[in-house]
């Protein structure tokens, strides 16, 4: 018998990805949509063999919801990195020098590391190399993005996001 904590994360997952699938795939014919609920269910049923869901920690959902205003200022972000990054490449006065630097993250879970980490990589020019403890390698394109993650912005948003569940 399912517990009930078990019960709404299995659920919650199983909507999450129909909700997304439907948002991404843009098709609604009977067979797109049944095809996409076996699919979603597929992926279910995979996440519970593989153990995959976190029954113990009941924030999980919560933990999500903390993160999608950093999702939205991460988004305009990559939008002017990207901005930047083609107009290096399209105007060959701009300097393209590039940086290895390690940057310090103030975050204090696994999984604030990693948003962190992959936060960095998803900006356009710049690249998250390897992640040891509180130090994060980066290889920059250009000083811009070297200096984009001096502010420290991209790492105190992080660091928001993940103590506003604790």
């Amino acid at each position: 018998m399912l517990d009930r904590n078990k019960f709404y994360h299995i659920a919650s997952l199983f909507v999450s990805l129909a909700i997304l699938w439907l948002l991404l795939s843009g098709h609604y014919t009977a067979l797109l949509l049944s095809l996409g609920c076996l699919s979603v269910l597929f992926v279910t049923l995979i996440s519970l063999r593989m153990n995959l869901l976190p029954y113990n920690q009941p924030e999980t959902f919560f933990r999500f919801i903390k993160y999608i205003p950093y999702g939205f200022w991460l988004v305009i972000e990559i939008l002017k990195s990207n901005i930047d990054v083609c107009k290096r490449i399209l105007n060959p006065r701009l300097p393209i020098s590039p940086r290895w630097v390690t940057i310090k993250s103030s975050q204090f879970s696994e999984f604030g590391k990693i948003v962190y980490a992959n936060s960095i990589t998803l900006t356009p020019g710049t690249i998250s190399i390897d992640v040891d403890d509180d130090n994060i390698d980066v290889h920059a394109l250009a000083e811009s993005g070297v200096e984009g993650l001096a502010t420290g912005e991209m790492d105190k948003r992080v660091s928001q996001a993940e103590q506003a569940y604790v």
